[in-house]
């Protein structure tokens, strides 16, 4: 029996970030430090964690992961087929959390634009960087958030200067690339945008292959006053991936975010959502859609704090499953003391295309001031016969019936998609999902 047979799930994942720490600045190092006698300290959590009830680590724990490794081997060629076609965008490529420039696009950015990767970032934006860096170990001591700053490795940056509005989108992609072994890679990405800057940002995780990894993510997006965001992340990855996602978007006065999260890759997935409205007058709309099948868990964790008066938040999260696919979702808003005048409204549809298919669903409301508009709802349940017949009577065959309503509950969440090709490709990579599932 080896040592990593006996040891804990702790003292394995704390043997992969002990290195790689001597070539940060110094004040990263001590942040690094922090998060690691903090992770050692705390552990991973249990279902006695509320956020942690419905959702299992034990298999993802299991699992003797090693740390990702550059893979120099992957060509334009190889990865072709995974972008998406027309878009035009500037690209950052990651390659097992590596920021590869000769697989990248970066073209005719404007003045007061930087994009690039996160130890670049690092050397040449230090001061920048650690101006909005690390917040969300403040805002939460997660196991997974201190672990992947106990370790920091690369990721993306995006950076817009005041008043600038950059044109096209911004296209992160991260491909994972197997090896012998399990591996774990721990990207940071970081977007900001200054006092009346524009930007739009796509947000990919692919795969070359089937074999297994964790893909362990921090997103952090500060948006400056009256700064507006549009940002889409889609999670496509291969069927043995496990994927852990923490985005951290704090908002100032008139700011506005507009998001749209997918998932329907991975064995296990979850999403943390955190959100601070840190002004007056901010707007959020946040919408999620998740599609799973058997051996499937998709988890989405929602956490809104409105502090401050006159903000606007909008969450709509749907969920498609199927065969012994498990959905989670648990949304919680909090409208503080001072937030009056405060406009929130969260919900959580499912699609229960199976008896054998589980949805463990909870939004939360808590509001601490008197003048505000707010709501919650959820519902489960199955396709209608009434709808199934209509389409039916009418020559549909039943697979493409049920197909296209399930596409009809999905469209919701993804209509409102400004860029053509982002939207052909959202509509294109969700009706091959769904059309797997209706016709098993």
């Amino acid at each position: 029996m080896n040592a990593s047979e006996t040891s804990t799930p702790v003292e394995r994942y704390g043997q992969l970030i002990d290195a790689g720490r001597a070539e940060l600045p110094d004040w990263l190092r001590a942040m690094a430090g922090a998060a690691n006698d903090a992770f050692r300290a705390k552990g991973f959590p249990d279902r006695r964690d509320e956020n942690w009830r419905y959702t299992t680590l034990s298999a993802l724990l299991e699992q003797p992961f090693v740390p990702a490794e550059p893979n120099a081997a992957v060509q334009p060629s190889d990865i072709e087929d995974l972008m998406i076609q027309g878009l035009g965008a500037s690209r950052i490529v990651l390659v097992n959390g590596r920021f590869e420039p000769r697989l990248s696009e970066l073209h005719d950015l404007p003045g007061g634009v930087w994009v690039g990767g996160f130890a670049e970032a690092l050397r040449d934006h230090g001061e920048r960087v650690r101006a909005h860096l690390g917040g969300a170990r403040e805002q939460a001591a997660d196991a997974f958030v201190n672990l992947n700053l106990a370790a920091p490795g690369d990721g993306a940056v995006v950076l817009v200067d005041a008043g600038v509005a950059l044109p096209g989108i911004v296209e992160i992609v991260h491909v994972s690339v197997g090896g012998d072994e399990p591996q774990l890679a721990q990207p940071r990405h970081l977007v900001v945008l200054e006092e009346g800057a524009s930007a739009a940002v796509l947000e990919r995780y692919v795969s070359l292959g089937d074999s297994s990894y964790l893909n362990n993510v921090v997103i952090e997006l500060s948006l400056g006053e009256r700064a507006s965001l549009q940002h889409y992340y889609l999670q496509e990855e291969s069927s043995g991936a496990y994927h852990m996602r923490s985005q951290y978007l704090t908002q100032r006065a008139g700011s506005r975010y507009e998001g749209l999260g997918c998932a329907i890759g991975a064995s296990w997935s979850r999403s943390d959502w955190h959100v601070d409205f840190a002004g007056t007058g901010a707007e959020c709309d946040l919408r999620g859609l998740y599609v799973v099948g058997d051996g499937q868990l998709a988890d989405n964790h929602l956490h809104m704090q409105h502090r401050l008066p006159g903000c606007t938040s909008r969450e709509d999260f749907r969920g498609v499953l199927n065969g012994r696919g498990r959905g989670v979702f648990d949304g919680r808003i909090v409208v503080h003391q001072d937030a009056q005048q405060t406009d929130a409204r969260l919900s959580n549809n499912n699609l229960m295309l199976s008896r054998d298919a589980e949805v463990d669903t909870k939004p939360q409301l808590e509001i601490f001031a008197d003048d505000v508009a707010c709501s919650h709802g959820t519902t489960v349940g199955q396709i209608e016969p009434e709808q199934l017949f209509y389409l039916r009577s009418r020559g549909i065959p039943e697979a493409q019936a049920r197909r296209m309503i399930c596409l009809g509950f999905a469209q919701s969440v993804l209509e409102g998609v400004a860029d053509e090709s982002v939207s052909g490709h959202l509509g294109r990579v969700v009706g091959e999902r769904l059309a797997k599932e209706v016709s098993l």
